[in-house]
């Protein structure tokens, strides 16, 4: 029975519709990394809109069909969590050992966070966005027994990821996740370039998020973590802030880039 279940994950993971949901799934990652980005571009430039993901849906639902827009994003998001999972529990066959391991274990927490954008955006649908702040989530969780090393945990696990994939992004890690003979010739570098920076940009915000999470657990003080629009607000009240947070949001639009080259081009 074990063997047929196995069997049977493994054909539904190669499947043409799982594929499809899955480059559609990247196809909405960019999108709202897009709007983000550009959300994060106009407050740089004097705006005051929201720069996190429910800024990002507001402004989507505020334009024309942009209720039926988060409806796809919403299909694209749980077709996109559905192949990592797949990949979690019968991919990376052609890896061995800790590689293998390693990969699975990222594929399934990347699945979890699309699992958890797809229904925060159903939420968004249903009810509208919360008011609820990242200080005040944090402090819940804190309150509960052995909640402070986990946000603690959680901050770091986030820091780790974003260093692994600024190093993977220098090293062009990336481009063995195309299908390299399907990029026309010159687009090969510039998608690479585009990865590099959009890769980096990613690692960072989550180790600017990560890192005031940790330190929220250290200090015992929910509210110094921050969601994404504290923090850029946070990293732009730094010395040269300003310039970094420019770095930032073109590392952002970078990764928006990135995800719909993967929507045409990732290796599945």
């Amino acid at each position: 029975m074990a063997a047929t279940i196995e069997e049977t994950a493994e054909q539904v993971h190669r499947s043409d519709a799982v594929h499809g949901f899955a480059r559609f799934g990247f196809a909405s990652r960019g999108l709202l990394w897009l709007v983000v980005g550009l959300l994060a571009l106009s407050v740089l430039l004097g705006g005051d809109q929201q720069t996190d993901p429910g800024g990002a849906l507001r402004a989507i639902v505020d334009k024309p069909f942009g209720e039926v827009l988060l409806v796809l994003l919403v299909v694209g998001f749980l077709g996109y969590a559905a192949w990592r999972v797949l990949s979690a529990a019968v991919g990376h066959q052609d890896e061995d050992g800790a590689h293998r391991s390693a990969h699975r274990v990222i594929s399934c927490v990347d699945g979890l966070i699309h699992l958890a954008l797809a229904a925060s955006t159903l939420h968004f649908l249903a009810r509208g966005a919360g008011e609820e702040q990242t200080a005040s989530r944090t402090a819940q969780v804190m309150a509960i027994t052995g909640g402070r090393t986990a946000v603690g945990l959680l901050g770091l696990v986030l820091v780790a990821v974003g260093v692994v994939l600024t190093v993977r992004a220098v090293r062009c890690d990336h481009r063995s996740n195309l299908e390299r003979e399907r990029v026309p010739a010159r687009l090969q570098r510039p998608t690479v370039a585009v990865g590099v920076a959009g890769l980096i940009g990613r690692g960072f915000v989550l180790a600017l998020i990560g890192s005031f999470l940790a330190l929220a657990a250290y200090r015992q003080d929910p509210a110094q973590a921050k969601g994404l629009d504290a923090a850029l607000q946070a990293l732009a009240e730094q010395t040269y802030g300003q310039a970094m947070l420019l770095i930032t949001v073109a590392g952002m639009i970078a990764y928006a880039l990135w995800s719909f080259v993967e929507a045409a081009y990732r290796e599945l």
